[in-house]
């Protein structure tokens, strides 16, 4: 498989109007990923995304620290997925919360939203949440790349319970290990609405969360007999979203 590079923001724009037989060009660290980490040469077959659904194929025709131009044999749109999977992450210790996101991302997740759970052992102050969502945004755009997608997941602003109990214009199925109905026998029979996934933090969900996200419409589910860790919940339940929407 061809190697996959992402352009940043600043390139977007020219990699969207790009067209087969013309030029794109690797800048700033990409092109140092390109050229000095993966060692990329001239006639090498690559892939290029600006993370938007643009996905080109070429050929490396230059090859500098600093600069890796590439010639466009190709040019596929990708179109957004429909539904679309999000998954809320409550906050956790550790590197819980960031494994999961990034499993989520290789899984096909179309946007990730932080949580701050009544048991989130980890708390976003206001700084702290800026540095939080750019934090993740990095690791998602990372996880999208090495899984060559052709778009990043969006990264969202934290919320808060009662900011996730009124998101009414979704399907919130929250993973609930003592629910009794499993997620691999629920209907998915609207398909106009994101699936938003929630999964809470190492001590679970409290009772007080359960009722208002029941009361906002909210289905809680269950995986299996067994406990999943904070990490794994969401990644395995997204697994078997796929399977169920016919995407694997």
């Amino acid at each position: 498989m061809a190697l996959h590079f992402l352009v940043d923001d600043a390139q977007a724009a020219h990699v969207a109007g790009a067209v087969a037989g013309s030029t794109v060009e690797l800048s700033g660290g990409e092109a140092h990923h390109a050229a000095v980490v993966r060692r990329v040469r001239v006639g090498e077959e690559v892939t290029v995304g600006d993370g938007r659904g643009v996905w080109l194929s070429g050929a490396v025709t230059e090859v500098a620290p600093k600069r890796v131009m590439v010639r466009v044999d190709a040019r596929r749109d990708v179109s957004a997925a429909s539904p679309r999977l999000v998954l809320v992450q409550a906050l956790a210790k550790g590197d819980r919360d960031e494994l999961a996101i990034q499993a989520a991302t290789e899984l096909g997740v179309d946007e990730v939203v932080p949580w701050q759970a009544s048991r989130s052992v980890s708390r976003w102050s206001a700084e702290k949440a800026l540095k939080g969502v750019a934090r993740w945004q990095q690791i998602v755009r990372e996880a999208a790349k090495q899984a060559h997608r052709a778009w990043v997941p969006a990264v969202s602003e934290p919320v808060t319970s009662a900011q996730l109990a009124r998101r009414a214009d979704a399907r919130l199925l929250v993973l609930e290990p003592t629910a009794s109905t499993p997620l691999s026998t629920l209907v998915l029979d609207d398909v106009e609405r994101d699936i938003v996934l929630v999964v809470g933090p190492e001590g679970g969900i409290t009772p007080e969360e359960l009722d208002a996200l029941q009361d906002a419409g909210a289905t809680l589910v269950r995986l299996g007999d067994t406990v999943l860790r904070t990490s794994t919940a969401g990644p395995a339940a997204l697994a078997l979203l796929n399977a169920r929407l016919g995407r694997w």
